[in-house]
């Protein structure tokens, strides 16, 4: 990969810097189509690794199979309190910037990665670009939404995934002149790996039948309460008395989920977090998903997989009305999973959502590249051009 930053390099309008801020899987697959586009076009840049995901599976492979470069700063803030660990991304990335200079910094979603980015620059008056703006789920008690809205509100540049995103941010007052609709860049990622999404292997080495379900659990709403973690647990071990079901299990909630129940058994099978192409591939081949997951909603759509999100809301309901998702409560869950297996394979409600197409990141990098060379580069408030492409 070209043009990264070194450290140590004068940076000015001459030699501007875009610096990438990650934290978490979602956030590098997100950013890998748009860092391989903003290389294309020959700007240079750097990523930096907040350390939120701080075990080898959640994010070492993932920058492996998405060939993104060495990061240039790598935070390990690790995990924590909301405030204990915002409080040490704050400090880590304040540092960050000010020894790099960035011309512009470039944030994902809605881990608190983000959010301390964004704060950070906007106390440095640093001009920042947000992927996945507009989002909403209308649920303040989700920490994600309070970290989309303060990020929304203080981002220069806004790239927007889908149309809901364009009414939720004018709703709020953006000026339209800051955001663009460009797609969704964790789309483009799925378009380059489907050649290598072949479910048979992972389904091999697992010992998986021909038909199993992938379950995704770890949401604060889902796990760290005693009694909803056991509702939930007691759901998934009702679908698991339907057909075997695979559990990458993330490490947050791990304990909870296992003092509810979710422990190895004869139609259960608890894993380590997958890498990005063995985790899509066993996704690919699944009967059935069932997830809190946002991300996961959005690539199911694509795959086509019956989807079942165990969650009151969600931030993307593109994937309700042009795709295979669909909300249910722990309660609902086993009869959904019937009907859902009766279905038998599914397929999108029509075309894939605007813009679905794989080129999401190109569109963002040309809106960047072009702000790069003309654009105002005052803070968050201000005119930002150019226009939206």
């Amino acid at each position: 990969m070209r043009d990264f930053a070194r450290p140590g390099a004068a940076q000015g309008p001459d030699n501007p810097l875009v610096l990438h801020v990650l934290g978490a899987r979602p956030n590098f697959v997100k950013a890998a189509p748009v860092v391989r586009a903003l290389a294309e076009l020959g700007v240079r840049q750097g990523i930096v690794h907040t350390g939120q995901h701080y075990d080898a599976l959640m994010s070492d492979v993932f920058f492996a199979d998405l060939g993104l470069p060495e990061p240039i700063a790598n935070l390990g803030v690790g995990s924590g309190s909301h405030a204990r660990q915002t409080a040490a991304l704050l400090v880590g990335l304040e540092d960050v910037v000010l020894e790099h200079r960035p011309t512009l910094v470039v944030v994902y979603g809605d881990v608190n990665s983000t959010l301390a980015a964004i704060l950070v620059c906007a106390k440095l008056n640093v001009p920042t670009a947000h992927v996945e703006a507009g989002l909403r789920s209308f649920d303040r008690e989700m920490p994600e939404e309070v970290n989309r809205i303060v990020t929304d509100g203080l981002s220069d540049i806004l790239f927007a995934t889908s149309p809901d995103a364009l009414s939720h941010l004018a709703a709020e007052g953006v000026d339209p002149a800051r955001v663009h609709l460009v797609g969704n860049p964790m789309i483009d990622s799925l378009f380059s790996a489907l050649d290598h999404l072949d479910p048979a292997p992972v389904r091999a080495r697992l010992g998986l039948p021909e038909r199993y379900a992938v379950a995704t659990l770890h949401r604060p709403g889902n796990v760290d309460d005693p009694a909803s973690a056991k509702e939930l647990v007691n759901a998934v071990l009702s679908v698991s008395e339907r057909l075997p079901v695979v559990v990458p299990l993330h490490p947050r909630g791990r304990t909870r989920l296992a003092e509810a129940g979710l422990v190895n058994g004869e139609n259960l099978l608890i894993v380590d977090p997958l890498g990005y192409v063995e985790f899509l591939s066993l996704v690919r081949g699944a009967t059935l998903v069932v997830t809190d997951s946002g991300g996961v909603q959005e690539e199911t759509t694509m795959l086509g997989v019956p989807c079942l999100t165990v969650r009151p809301n969600t931030e993307r309901p593109i994937t309700i009305t042009h795709g295979t998702n669909r909300l249910v409560t722990p309660a609902q869950l086993p009869a959904a999973a019937d009907r859902a297996l009766a279905d038998g394979a599914a397929t999108p409600s029509g075309e894939l959502p605007p813009l679905w197409d794989g080129k999401a990141g190109p569109r963002i990098a040309r809106v960047i590249e072009s702000w790069l060379r003309g654009g105002n580069l005052s803070p968050a408030g201000q005119s930002v051009s150019p226009k939206s492409l």
